[in-house]
């Protein structure tokens, strides 16, 4: 498979390869692939669809060929005009919240947040960088190649952020609608650090909410060490997240007519 997540996170799109072999050399039909898939994975209940089935060479790996991704990040906000200034601990709890959304998106229930800052501050985060700051150190303590310095290094190669819409239905769906204004941050990358996207998410929300300044998240960029994470810095959430896309080029992908031995 190509990449693993923390619990939590949802995959709108990813790939696994294996290698198949018929007695007679021949290649599976792709489509009787993709249904005797799908009937199992329905018959046993379980939340994963196969969206499409292909043929490519031996020599393909979902991983090692993979030339980006594309995470998605939901959020909605409560919009000003319904916003309550109340204190109480449970304010997050006692808004509405569509059942659709439980666990599928974000929600920000903050007077302050700027979605202005937001898509400014996102600048900052685009290009190349060293992102030490923003790994997580949990998975890498027993990974001699955390250390080298240029583990750590990555390049963002967008960050959109788009008008987003609610995946609540009927009356769920107008009431959602007319409470939060849903946001949609796309961020493109060859390779993440582990809760990179995650950690860079919270920054951002945390600018956009003034409980950071975007000078905060320019030395987090800037002077990188586990040691200059600012901790009034929330860590979004995994429920929020999505692997939207794993890219490809497609001649890595074409499979040779001549080719008998093939993986899927």
């Amino acid at each position: 498979m190509y990449c693993s997540t923390d619990s939590g996170v949802h995959a709108l799109h990813t790939t696994v390869h294996v290698d198949l072999q018929r007695r007679d050399d021949m290649p599976y039909d792709v489509k009787t692939i993709t249904g005797v898939l799908n009937r199992i994975l329905c018959k046993h209940s379980l939340p994963i669809r196969i969206l499409n089935t292909r043929l490519v060479p031996e020599t393909f790996h979902c991983r090692y060929n993979a030339v980006g991704r594309t995470y998605l990040y939901r959020i909605a906000v409560t919009k000003s005009s319904v916003v309550t200034t109340a204190t109480s601990k449970n304010k997050q709890f006692e808004a509405y919240l569509p059942v659709e959304e439980l666990h599928r998106c974000y929600f920000i229930h903050d007077p302050n947040f700027d979605v202005q800052r937001f898509k400014e501050a996102s600048r900052l985060l685009v290009g190349r960088h060293d992102f030490r700051t923003f790994m997580s150190t949990v998975r890498e303590k027993n990974n001699d190649r955390a250390f080298h310095p240029m583990f750590t290094v990555r390049d963002i190669n967008e960050i959109n952020v788009k008008r987003g819409k609610t995946t609540a239905v009927g009356v769920n769906s107008e009431l959602a609608e007319s409470l939060y204004n849903y946001w949609d941050i796309e961020i493109k990358g060859k390779s993440f650090l582990y809760k990179q996207v995650r950690r860079m998410i919270g920054s951002l929300i945390a600018v956009a909410t003034n409980r950071i300044t975007e000078k905060s998240l320019y030395e987090m960029l800037t002077i990188p060490s586990k040691h200059n994470w600012d901790h009034r810095v929330l860590l979004s959430p995994a429920f929020g997240l999505y692997l939207y896309r794993v890219h490809y080029n497609e001649k890595d992908m074409e499979f040779p007519i001549n080719d008998s031995k093939t993986s899927t």
